[in-house]
C-alpha cells in the first residue's frame, strides 16, 4: 500500500490543519446556528453530536477521501467474509460471526462456521438455564449462588465489563465475581466470601495454559478441595472456556461442561464467543443474546452506512484528525452513568492491544503517528481530578461524553444534576472563558488592578477543545452490545488508514515468554547467567526476601 504521507488527502488535511489550529469553535458556532444539527446523526439506538469538533465541511471530506483512497471499506468487506487480514498470524478475524443474526453461512477456509457458532451459544442456553433454574447442583444437592470467573484480557475484561453495565438485568439469585490478577489477594478475597456447596468455576483459557489464569484456577481448586470437597466434586463446581478438552477433563470438569473457542476469535474481541459465559449467567441468555443483536445492527450499519452517516468510520477519522494533525497524543472517554464506569478500561485494551503498532502490513516502520493512549474515568468524578487537565493544560486531549437518557429507579433529581454536569462539561470545554471574561467577573471585589490582572490569567480557559457526545435512550442489553462494536469497528477503520495488523499483540506476548523464563529462574529450575544484571539482582532480592 502507498505510504499514507504520500496520499492526495493527507497533503490536503495537512493544509486544512494549519488554517483549523487559527480558528475557535466558539467562533463557529456564533456563526452557524445549524451547526450542531449538521454534525449529529444516529444509528442502533446512538446518537453521536460531533459537532463540538475542531472540523468543517472541508476536513471532513478530506477526511472520508483519506479513508477511501486507504481502501477502508475493502477491509471491512474483508473482515465481514472471512479473509485471512491478520496477516502475522494467517488468520480470518471473524467475531463478527458470533452475532451473525442473518442467516447467511460465514465461510472459513471453505467450510461455513454457523453451525459451530450456533451449536455453542445453544450450549451456553443450556447450560445458564440449568444453572439459573437451580437444576444444576453442587456436591451437597445445593444450588449454585456464586458465579467465580477466572481469566485475564479479554478473557476478563469484557465479560466484567458488560456484567457490570447491565446490573439492572443481573439476576438477583446469583451474584458473580472476577479474578484477573495473579497476586493472591485478588482470588483469596473472592474466595473468602464463598461457599463451596454453592460455589460454580468459569475458567477461561483457549489454550487452559495461560499461566494467571491456570494459577488462580489451581488455587481455587485447592481451596476447594481444602473445604472438605473431593476430586469427583470438581466436575459439579468448575467449568471451562478452552479449546484444549484434554486439560479440562484431566483437571477433573466434564468434557460436556467446556465450551469451544475458534482460533478466529481474538481475546479482546471474544466476549461474543463462549468467554461470554459468564455475562449469560448473570443477565440471562435472552438478554446476552440481545447483546449479539445490538452488536449486529452495528455491524450492517457499519457495512452498508455512508461514510457521512456512519457512526464508526466519523468516529475513526476524527480520531486519525487529532492524532495525525492536530498534535493529539490522548483520548479519554467520559461515561456518565455509574454502571458504564469500566467501559474505559475495556476500550483501552481494544484500541492500544490493537493499533499500538509501528509497523505496517508490508513490515515497514510507520512515518505517522498510530494508536493514541486511550484513558478515562466516570463522570463527575473526573471534574474534581483530571478534568483540569483538560481544560487548562496545552495538551490536545479528545473526549467521548456518554449519557443514558432515561436510567432506570432514578431520582430525577440526580439524573438532571448528571445530565447538568455532562453538557456543561463538553460545553466548557468547547466555549472556554476569555481573559476579558475572567477579568470583567473579578470586577466590584476590591482588587487592585495587578491582582485583578494576575488572577485573570489564571482563570482564563482556551476552550476549543474537542468532544463527542453519545447518547442513549437508556443502557439496556441490545444498546451497549452496538455500543461495544461501534468502538471494535471504529479500531478497525483506523488501523486501515494506518495500515497497521489490528489483530495481532506480539508485545503482549513477548511479555508472557519472557514472564515465564523468570518465573524457572525464580524457583531455581534455571540459571541466571543469561538475565540482565538488573533482572538477575531483582530475582536474587526476591528469593533472599522469601
Amino acid at each position: 500500500m502507498e505510504r499514507i504521507r504520500h496520499t492526495q488527502a493527507w497533503a490536503k488535511l495537512e493544509t486544512l490543519s494549519t488554517s483549523v489550529k487559527r480558528q475557535h469553535m466558539r467562533d463557529w458556532f456564533a456563526s452557524d446556528p445549524d451547526r450542531a444539527s449538521r454534525f449529529t446523526t444516529a444509528a442502533c439506538g446512538i446518537s453521536l453530536d460531533y459537532s463540538k469538533n475542531r472540523i468543517n465541511n472541508a476536513v471532513l471530506e478530506a477526511l472520508f477521501e483519506l479513508a477511501q483512497q486507504r481502501n477502508v471499506s475493502d477491509k471491512i468487506s474483508a473482515m465481514f467474509e472471512g479473509d485471512i487480514i491478520n496477516t502475522t498470524e494467517n488468520r480470518a478475524v471473524l467475531h463478527t460471526a458470533l452475532r451473525n443474526f442473518s442467516g447467511k453461512p460465514v465461510i472459513v477456509d471453505g467450510k461455513d462456521v454457523m453451525p459451530s457458532v450456533l451449536a455453542t451459544l445453544e450450549k451456553m442456553q443450556a447450560f445458564t438455564q440449568r444453572v439459573q433454574s437451580g437444576e444444576h447442583k453442587g456436591c451437597t444437592g445445593k444450588s449454585i449462588k456464586k458465579i467465580v470467573s477466572i481469566g485475564i484480557g479479554g478473557s476478563f475484561l469484557g465479560p466484567k465489563i458488560v456484567t457490570e453495565a447491565l446490573k439492572p438485568y443481573q439476576n438477583k439469585a446469583l451474584d458473580v465475581s472476577f479474578v484477573a490478577n495473579v497476586d493472591g489477594c485478588h482470588i483469596q478475597d473472592v474466595l473468602a466470601k464463598c461457599d463451596h456447596e454453592e460455589t460454580l468455576f468459569v475458567m477461561s483459557s483457549k489454550s487452559f495454559t495461560t499461566q494467571e489464569t491456570l494459577q488462580n484456577t489451581l488455587t481455587a481448586k485447592a481451596w476447594f478441595l481444602k473445604q472438605g470437597a473431593n476430586e469427583t466434586d470438581i466436575a459439579k463446581h468448575f467449568v471451562a472456556v478452552s479449546s484444549n478438552v484434554k486439560a479440562a477433563t484431566e483437571f477433573g470438569m466434564e468434557a460436556s461442561n467446556v465450551f469451544p473457542m475458534a482460533d478466529w476469535v481474538g481475546g479482546r474481541y471474544s466476549l461474543w464467543s463462549a468467554i461470554g459465559l459468564p455475562i449469560c449467567l448473570a443477565i440471562g441468555f435472552d438478554n446476552f443474546k440481545l447483546v449479539l443483536q445490538g452488536a449486529y445492527e452495528m455491524d450492517e450499519h457499519t457495512r452498508t452506512a455512508p461514510y457521512p452517516s456512519n457512526l464508526p468510520v466519523i468516529l475513526a477519522v476524527l480520531g486519525v484528525w487529532y492524532r495525525n494533525f492536530m498534535g493529539a497524543q490522548s483520548h479519554v472517554l467520559l461515561p456518565y452513568y455509574h454502571y458504564l464506569r469500566g467501559f474505559p478500561a475495556y476500550v483501552q485494551q481494544l484500541d492500544m492491544e490493537s493499533n499500538g503498532k509501528t509497523t505496517t502490513l508490508n513490515g515497514a516502520t510507520v512515518d505517522h503517528g498510530t494508536g493514541p493512549i486511550i484513558w478515562g474515568s466516570e463522570g463527575t468524578n473526573g471534574q474534581h481530578s483530571f478534568h483540569q487537565l483538560i481544560h487548562q493544560s496545552n495538551l490536545p486531549i479528545p473526549a467521548d461524553f456518554m449519557f443514558p437518557l432515561k436510567v432506570a429507579n432514578q431520582d430525577d433529581t440526580h439524573h438532571a444534576m448528571l445530565a447538568s454536569n455532562c453538557f456543561g462539561q463538553t460545553q466548557a470545554l468547547m466555549q472556554g472563558k476569555t481573559f476579558e471574561e475572567c477579568y470583567q467577573d473579578l470586577a466590584g471585589q476590591g482588587l487592585a488592578d495587578e491582582e485583578r490582572t494576575r488572577l485573570a490569567a489564571h482563570k482564563t480557559m482556551p476552550g476549543n477543545k474537542p468532544s463527542n457526545t453519545l447518547l442513549f435512550e437508556q443502557l439496556d442489553p441490545k444498546t451497549l452490545g452496538a455500543m461495544i462494536a461501534m468502538y471494535e469497528h471504529k479500531v478497525l477503520i483506523q488501523g486501515a488508514i494506518w495500515d497497521l495488523n489490528s489483530f495481532d499483540q506480539w508485545g503482549v506476548e513477548l511479555g508472557k515468554v519472557l514472564g515465564n523464563d523468570v518465573l524457572d529462574v525464580i524457583r531455581g529450575e534455571k540459571a541466571d547467567t543469561h538475565l540482565d544484571a538488573s533482572t538477575a539482582a531483582l530475582i536474587k532480592r526476591f528469593n533472599q526476601e522469601k
